[in-house]
């Protein structure tokens, strides 16, 4: 008797542990049952796959969705909506938001708002400050939990951890990696002075200059190796620190964006204005080469958006009280594809940037690899797809990109989460499933 799946991905070319393979994908159960050639097999479903690429499905392990307390500008729901439009199967959520994600319970309140309205499959950062340094190591075993948020440089309310020796505290609590926003906060409030009246937000990377990031990346991997404690630098933008980066595997990891990798100043906000504003800034076009060396020689290890919305109004006031961020979950996956239809990377990169990498930093269970016993997390794409970012295909409540009009080569053309079509050709199939995401070092 032939095998029965639920359903059948055939014809497509798999991106696998092995490489690039044609083959069959039989789904079971919400988990991969079979690769090969699967033609006799029966299936209650089949979709013909011919001429697309299947990716284990992309995970950002960086996104702020505003909810509780900033739903204008995000919420749960818009924000994964955002995120299986793009491809995007997973996904880790910052704690800055209003108020903080602080306790068992505030992170207990974010998953009961996302039962039945999250889009694709999430987990949640309990951030750190003084007032919950007891119970960090606690806190980060948390079903669902990412682990824990530090915010060296200015945040919401209490998360920011500026003061080095309790740094040093939150680094002795707990096991997990830590996920560390590097700005060295004493020289941001220097230099705030230098920004000049009426100056615009070409000024950002003047004020958050390459030595804030360096001088906190420096403080931070000092601390880890006195604390013995593993470490993930987010959203790393300069040159500097990728030395730095590269002689401290043993204790830490780090990320890069698209946007980063993406734009450059002073086009960036010549042409875009505030809407290119984030923290830590797009910088000149030594750091962007520098980062992209970074990808090649593998010192990166995860991509992840930093999608962080503000409308447009917001964005629209006198710098430096414009706030700083932009979206980006939905857009990550067609500007790295167009990345690699230009040739600055691999798809097999790629692939390690957002799947295997992510899998292995956080200790992901059953996520991030086509392969046997897997959750059946697939992003479906098509590498020869020319289209343009428009606005209308945006489903972010912040309204706007800053890669709208944008042509690129390669587009998400479904995404399947646990054996179930969350979307496909730019249409999402409902209702939302999303769960909670497991972890090796959770309870």
């Amino acid at each position: 008797m032939s095998e029965r799946y639920d359903l059948l991905l055939q014809g497509g070319t798999l991106v696998t542990p092995n490489g690039r393979e044609q083959a069959d994908l039989g789904l079971r159960q919400g988990r991969i049952a079979a690769i090969g050639d699967l033609k006799p097999a029966q299936a209650a479903e089949r979709i013909d796959c011919r001429g697309l690429t299947l990716l284990p499905g992309v995970i950002d392990s960086q996104v702020h969705f505003r909810e509780p307390g900033l739903e204008h500008k995000e919420d749960l729901e818009s924000g994964t909506r955002a995120a299986a439009l793009g491809g995007v199967t997973a996904l880790f959520e910052m704690p800055n938001t209003n108020p903080s994600t602080l306790t068992a319970a505030d992170l207990e309140a974010k998953f009961e708002r996302a039962r039945e309205r999250a889009w694709v499959d999430h987990a949640f950062y309990i951030g750190a400050a003084a007032e919950n340094l007891e119970e960090l190591a606690t806190l980060e075993r948390l079903p669902g939990c990412a682990g824990i948020k530090v915010f060296m440089g200015s945040s919401t309310g209490s998360l920011l951890v500026d003061d080095e020796t309790l740094l040093a505290e939150v680094l002795r609590r707990g096991r997990r990696r830590v996920s560390v926003h590097a700005e060295d906060e004493t020289r941001l409030r220097q230099r705030l002075s230098l920004i000049e009246e009426g100056a615009g937000p070409e000024q950002h990377p003047h004020w958050r200059d390459a030595e804030t990031a360096r001088l906190a990346t420096e403080r931070l991997l000092r601390l880890a190796r006195e604390a013995r404690r593993r470490v993930h630098v987010l959203h790393v933008t300069t040159a500097e620190e990728l030395p730095l980066l590269a002689d401290a595997r043993e204790i830490a990891t780090c990320e890069v964006t698209p946007q980063h990798l993406t734009l450059e100043a002073p086009d960036c906000y010549e042409r875009l204005g505030s809407l290119a504003q984030m923290n830590p800034p797009i910088r000149e076009a030594r750091h962007r080469a520098a980062l992209w060396e970074g990808v090649r020689q593998g010192l990166f290890d995860v991509l992840g958006s930093d999608h962080a919305p503000h409308t447009l109004a917001e964005k629209q006031g006198q710098y430096p009280r414009t706030p700083s961020g932009m979206p980006g979950v939905q857009t990550l996956l067609p500007l790295m594809l167009d990345h690699v239809a230009a040739g600055r990377l691999t798809l097999e990169r790629l692939v390690d940037l957002t799947a295997h990498g992510p899998q292995r930093v956080f200790g992901l269970l059953g996520k991030g690899r086509l392969a046997l016993g897997y959750d059946a997390d697939i992003t479906v794409v098509d590498l020869e797809a020319k289209r343009e970012i428009t606005g209308s295909w945006l489903a972010s409540k912040c309204g706007w990109s800053p890669f709208e009009g944008l042509q690129v080569t390669g587009w998400p053309v479904m995404t399947v989460i646990r054996g179930e079509v969350v979307m496909r050709e730019d249409e999402l199939q409902g209702p939302p499933r999303g769960r909670p995401l497991r972890f090796q070092e959770g309870d």
